[in-house]
């Protein structure tokens, strides 16, 4: 673990991609020169995991060594489960701020809704925790270490804002979803903070047989693409630019919530539910719920 003394602040890194991930390393080096890093990462690739927490089994957790040497701890959990293991306890004491990544493999526009980096980080704002989830537009990422070199200043920049924010400040805690171009650090264009942009996919499904000739299926198909929107993240990665957006777990569509209290939703009768649906009629005869 990093040399540092109590008084200094202190991150929880993990991953999606698994503890002995070149990523995670790559980071873990870059945030020590900032904060005593403890890392708990899962023990194999949780990639498209989505926000998984492990009720039905048991979890363990074992240390292991990192390819330089430091210890670090891994769990057969969810990378959602694996920061839940450390904040309910694991670690001795709570971490500052928590940084997932780096993962391979840009995680843009809708991708957050499937991505087991982002995940992890919301686990952390769901406790009062500040995260961030960092990610290269890559899946062999050629130098992870300028993703992790910014990754450190921006860490930094939260521990002396928002890190420091007292547990039941109101408002959420700052989530930051990073995506980095795989590119040399001189071919970078720069930062650009974002919104989520629109991610396209092309899955497919592949159906095929087993030796014994039962059917099984791949989800397939081509990798995902994006429109290049400016001002969004796809359109940053696009640029050339690393690409910081804030993220909020408040998913209330607030610009519909108006037109659903118009329409004066009622219980009505359960038994003849279906058969008003059909006819598209309203039964005025109830009374009516608050639209407040």
């Amino acid at each position: 673990m990093s040399e540092h003394s109590p008084a200094q602040p202190r991150i929880l890194l993990t991953n999606d991609d698994g503890v002995h991930s070149p990523g995670l390393l790559a980071l873990k080096q870059a945030l020590s020169a900032v904060a005593h890093v403890d890392v708990v990462a899962p023990d194999h690739n949780w990639s498209a995991a989505g926000h998984t927490k492990t009720m039905h089994k048991p979890l363990r957790v074992w240390s292991v060594r990192l390819a330089d040497g430091s210890e670090a701890r891994t769990s057969n959990g969810t990378p959602s489960d694996c920061v839940a293991l450390a904040l309910l306890g694991l670690l001795e004491r709570e971490p500052d701020l928590v940084v997932s990544g780096i993962n391979a493999g840009a995680n843009v526009g809708s991708d957050i809704t499937y991505s087991g980096t982002v995940a992890a980080a919301m686990e952390a704002v769901v406790a009062g925790i500040p995260a961030i989830a960092v990610s290269v537009d890559g899946f062999e990422i050629a130098d992870p270490a300028v993703a992790a070199a910014f990754a450190a200043r921006l860490a930094a920049l939260v521990l002396r804002t928002d890190g420091i924010r007292p547990r039941n400040a109101p408002g959420e805690p700052v989530l930051l979803n990073v995506n980095v171009p795989n590119l040399p650090r001189d071919a970078l264009r720069g930062v650009q903070v974002t919104r989520l942009g629109r991610r396209v996919y092309r899955d497919a499904l592949v159906e095929r047989s087993d030796p014994r000739g039962r059917t099984y299926y791949w989800i397939g198909g081509e990798p995902p693409s994006g429109v290049p929107e400016e001002g969004t993240d796809i359109g940053a990665l696009d640029a050339g630019y690393i690409s910081v957006t804030p993220i909020v777990m408040d998913l209330t569509d607030y610009a519909r919530l108006p037109v659903l209290r118009a329409w004066q939703i009622v219980l009505g009768d359960t038994a003849g539910a279906a058969e008003d649906a059909k006819r598209g009629r309203v039964d005025d005869s109830a009374p009516r719920e608050s639209s407040t």
